[in-house]
């Protein structure tokens, strides 16, 4: 019987210490915090967890009342919204699906500007006609 804490089951052979960021909003270190308060052992595999110590994680959770899962996904679609309305450089960056954070755009991201290399000279642009 695989754990399901916030709608996903935890996988059953990953230690509970990585099991628990298979949630999302939960990472490594908050996941060593969460067992810590919940005196549960970071060695303890998934399988190995009783129900009383799944509820225990799961009330902690409860308590701290972060985001995770479809609450976090909604708060940042919502931010990302906010920006495109409002008209901001990063929301422009959004909105074209771009590098957002000041990455080069001029040899990375490809993708995004249509220029797919699938061998090593397709895609790139024609060379200047000699004279």
């Amino acid at each position: 019987m695989s754990a399901r804490i916030a709608g996903v089951n935890l996988p059953d052979n990953k230690r509970i210490v990585i099991g628990l960021t298979t949630i999302n909003g939960i990472g490594k270190s908050l996941s060593e915090k969460l067992l810590k308060e919940a005196d549960i052992d970071v060695q303890k595999r998934g399988k190995d967890l009783t129900e009383e110590e799944v509820n225990r994680i799961r009330q902690i959770i409860d308590k701290q009342g972060s985001l995770l899962e479809g609450e976090l996904a909604r708060s940042v679609h919502a931010n990302i919204k906010r920006l495109r309305e409002i008209g901001t450089w990063r929301g422009m960056r959004h909105a074209k699906h771009m590098p957002v954070r000041g990455q080069r755009t001029k040899t990375n991201s490809r993708t995004v500007r249509g220029n797919i290399r699938k061998t090593t000279t397709s895609g790139k642009k024609p060379a200047a006609q000699k004279t």
